[in-house]
């Protein structure tokens, strides 16, 4: 393959290379995947592969970059608009359950990934760790316009309901798993309400 010089196939090149490590690592795992793999389904030469990431764990953190830009941009069409904070809170809970039901669904990119990167000081787990402190401080502001006193407990609360609905999702019935976790939510709303009130 020739190097290319303009920037268009240059950034070719990096995308097919993040949409085949996206679909692999998502689909099969980290850790089992190797670059060659991932050069040959790209279609893309090494040289190719080192021009555009260091090295693979440059190309995990890529992938996890494009997976929380994709949930932001999932969260941010939720809370569009004026609603109530309660219906902004099952809106971000509908979308999670589109993710579940859909095809090729396998679980939480970020959960998967963590479990193949213990090592708290690993920038993949701490890539994970700061997604999900996103994700726990959105949740928990929301909350916290849906009732009296602090929300970080029902915040808490919520994200451990979504991961289970995550983890369950690959496992079980992806429509009875969608069904109990928006009934959690309800809980957790009505919870909420009831402080309120």
């Amino acid at each position: 393959m020739t190097r290319g010089t303009g920037g268009g196939s240059t950034s070719a090149a990096r995308a097919r290379l993040l949409a085949t490590a996206t679909r692999i690592f998502y689909a099969e795992g980290i850790h089992s995947v190797g670059v060659d793999r991932i050069i040959a389904e790209a279609q893309v030469t090494r040289a190719t592969l080192y021009r555009h990431f260091a090295g693979k764990e440059e190309l995990v953190l890529a992938y996890l970059g494009e997976a929380d830009r994709g949930i932001r941009a999932q969260v941010d069409a939720a809370l569009a608009g004026g609603a109530p904070a309660a219906d902004k809170v099952r809106a971000v809970a509908r979308s999670l359950t589109e993710g579940i039901r859909s095809p090729g669904f396998r679980g939480c990119a970020f959960l998967n990934a963590v479990a193949e990167y213990p090592d708290q000081e690993h920038p993949v787990h701490r890539a994970v760790l700061a997604h999900r402190q996103w994700f726990l401080d959105t949740l928990t502001a929301l909350l916290a316009d849906t009732g009296d006193g602090p929300a970080d407990a029902a915040g808490r609360h919520l994200v451990m309901l979504r991961d289970g609905a995550m983890a369950a999702g690959c496992l079980f019935d992806p429509e009875l798993v969608s069904e109990t976790f928006l009934h959690g939510v309800e809980g957790v709303l009505r919870a909420r309400a009831a402080r309120g009130g």
